[in-house]
């Protein structure tokens, strides 16, 4: 049957057609204008809430909440449930502010004058009448404490009087996230712990985890009513705006705080540091180049810092011609060589006179000779066939080498004998003797080979007659440029040296090459400054593309002495890389990233951040900048200070420290 609908009345049924019903007739066909109302693609779409709520949220558990979505990620909310009596700016709630993956919310009431007059003198007076009991008993530690506190409410009262103060109530909601209730655990430890240290106590929200998330979201709605009560000082300490101010007095104007505008003022050797090493890691383009190349001009300029660069990608030969430096390149063409066996006294200053003296120390030097020629043993393949007995037939013929020219710890024993005096200064007064080469140590292999009767030995000796003939010269060897006598010197006074190996097959020379130049130049560049800081000249060296060293165990044990150590002689190490993976997965190269004050974190690759976050403890903002921010920006982490630094070169700068090699073509151009 078909109703049909007056005219009338149809013509007013179409009036109300946003209706669901026409009312008095709830048989009637309803007609809707599709014209007038919302679209359905407008209604069907996703809004706000749909992108950004997971698939639920379980709040069963009295002590967590678990937030269910593709990977469900567990959360506890926390209270602040005590505070110090003094608090200080901005160190009070720093560490929770800075902590990961953390969210605080702060809710903050004002007391009216009048209530807090009223609690005030209350107060007092509860004071006042302890204070007397406590004099009539005698109790006279009690009587002063108590009567301080008076003190203290009275002058609170009378600054809020006179306008000057006002009082507040606050509470402090906490809540930390994790992937699983292991970390969650762990992290709620660890930030209970980082709190004490300011004495915050920090409490779950047990039972009424519910609430303190909520409490912990942008509703502005306080469902935890745990509240202190600050005075207008004391509530200032706990808002997170302020900015940290990384620099020194003195320095070279290293870039600018994004944050503030205001120039970074960094010194290497400031006294501050409790030690002068840098680590310096950024993706490729990140501008790594850039940026120490522009610290060590600056510095060499301003502060007269001499800088040495162990160059992987021929990138430094530019400065070193631009600061008037010394440029040497290493490469199977060129006549240059490096001697691993190169021994040099150095000065110490005794600890308990304070005085220096000369010393020679050769168990060191055998100890990073063996270590180099193990590199060399084990090749590019890294052969497991050399273990302890390989290392000790090579210690053993290395102090061999050294005996036979008769080198002892003795001074005397460097230099030829007869002439003048040993001048212990500068060694200037005797002629020192040839160095053992890697080509006479072979000599000396071949030769214990043949008298060799210990069956365990044989192998050893057979495996090394045939690896390490490719490093000699006598046999045309193709890495046969470290073999012979040094064809030059490290010079003091040189504000750039650029040890140049880019020349050298990337996968097992240059490596190698590192590890060798590195114990050179800690004998002929390093050992040469004074253990007195007065004395001793401001060098650094620079380490770049430390990545291709930490295949090679050997190399990697001397580069963390070479970090340990190089404080103690006035010089800066200044490790560049690409991959912080690496350095994180490998913990016998942990003493580098210790041992350095300085770190600064240039634009990162998303899949490396995550390992730098946890370990330096990023927050989300931090993270979320090092993978979005421009070339020649980063995070600057001076000691416990940090700020975000955009590094810009002036315009004569550029001309040297540009390392994008279609814009020195368009240069040239």
């Amino acid at each position: 049957m078909q109703n049909k609908i007056p005219k009338q009345k149809q013509r007013k049924g179409l009036k109300s057609m946003r209706k669901n019903k026409i009312k008095n007739n709830p048989d009637r066909i309803i007609v809707k204008d599709e014209s007038k109302s919302e679209g359905f693609l407008k209604k069907n779409a996703s809004n706000i809430k749909d992108l950004i709520a997971p698939a639920g949220i379980d709040v069963s558990n009295i002590n967590h909440v678990e937030i269910i979505s593709s990977r469900t990620k567990y959360a506890r909310s926390m209270i602040v449930s005590t505070l110090p009596r003094m608090c200080t700016f901005p160190e009070f709630l720093r560490g929770m502010y800075t902590f990961g993956d953390l969210n605080v919310s702060v809710f903050i009431t004002p007391v009216s004058e009048s209530s807090s007059q009223t609690e005030l003198n209350r107060t007092i007076n509860e004071l006042e009448s302890e204070r007397l009991v406590a004099l009539d008993r005698g109790d006279i530690n009690r009587e002063r404490l108590i009567a301080q506190k008076r003190i203290e409410a009275e002058d609170l009262r009378d600054e809020i009087a006179a306008g000057f103060n006002k009082l507040f109530s606050a509470s402090v909601v906490c809540t930390l996230f994790a992937y699983s209730i292991e970390e969650l655990d762990k992290y709620t430890e660890l930030l209970s712990s980082e709190m004490s240290k300011t004495l915050v106590g920090l409490k779950p929200a047990w039972a009424i985890q519910d609430e303190a998330l909520r409490s912990n979201m942008p509703y502005c709605e306080n469902k935890v009513k745990k509240e202190h009560t600050f005075d207008r000082r004391s509530m200032s300490t706990v808002f997170p705006f302020f900015t940290s101010e990384v620099g020194h007095e003195k320095g070279i104007p290293l870039g600018f705080n994004r944050q503030t505008g205001l120039p970074v003022l960094f010194d290497n050797f400031s006294p501050t540091l409790s030690n002068y090493n840098m680590v310096i890691f950024g993706k490729s383009g990140a501008g790594k180049g850039v940026t120490i190349k522009t610290l060590t001009s600056r510095s060499s300029v301003l502060m007269g810092i001499e800088s040495l660069a162990l160059d992987a990608e021929g990138e430094y030969g530019v400065v070193a011609d631009s600061l008037g430096g010394i440029n040497v390149t290493i490469s199977p063409n060129s006549n240059t060589i490096i001697n691993l066996f190169d021994l040099e006294p150095e000065i110490v200053k005794d600890e308990i006179t304070g005085k220096e003296r000369v010393v020679l120390n050769l168990e060191n030097k055998v100890e990073d000779v063996t270590q180099a020629l193990l590199t060399m043993a084990r090749g590019s393949t890294r052969s497991t066939e050399v273990n302890e007995l390989t290392k000790q037939i090579i210690a053993e013929s290395v102090a061999q080498e050294y005996a036979s020219l008769g080198i002892t710890n003795a001074i005397e024993s460097l230099y030829e004998s007869g002439g003048e005096t040993v001048v212990v200064t500068n060694y200037l007064g005797k002629k020192k003797k040839q160095m053992p080469t890697i080509g006479s140590w072979y000599k000396r292999i071949l030769q214990n080979a043949k008298t060799n009767d210990n069956p365990d030995y044989r192998f050893h000796y057979s495996y090394l007659t045939k690896v390490m003939k490719q490093y000699i010269r006598e046999y045309d060897g193709q890495m046969a440029y470290f073999d012979g006598q040094s064809t030059f010197e490290l010079l003091d006074g040189v504000p750039f040296i650029n040890l140049d190996i880019s020349n050298l097959e990337e996968r097992f020379a240059r490596p190698l090459a590192q590890q060798i130049l590195l114990s050179w130049i800690w004998e002929k560049y390093v050992k040469k400054n004074s253990e007195d800081r007065e004395k001793a000249a401001k060098k650094r060296v620079l380490i770049d593309e430390a990545w291709m060293l930490l295949p090679y165990p050997e190399a990697v044990d001397f580069l963390n002495t070479m970090a340990r150590r190089a404080r103690k002689r006035n010089v800066s190490l200044a490790v560049m890389s690409q991959k912080f993976q690496d350095f994180y997965e490998k913990p016998e190269v942990q003493a580098v990233l210790t041992s350095s004050d300085t770190k600064l974190f240039l634009a990162q690759d998303k899949s490396e951040i995550e390992y730098i976050r946890e370990v330096f403890k990023l927050s989300e903002g931090e993270s979320y900048f090092l993978t979005t921010c421009n070339r020649g920006e980063g995070l600057l982490k001076v000691g416990s200070d940090t700020a975000i630094i955009s590094i810009r070169p002036t315009k004569k700068e550029f001309e040297f420290v540009e390392t994008n090699l279609n814009k020195l073509q368009e240069k040239k151009d």
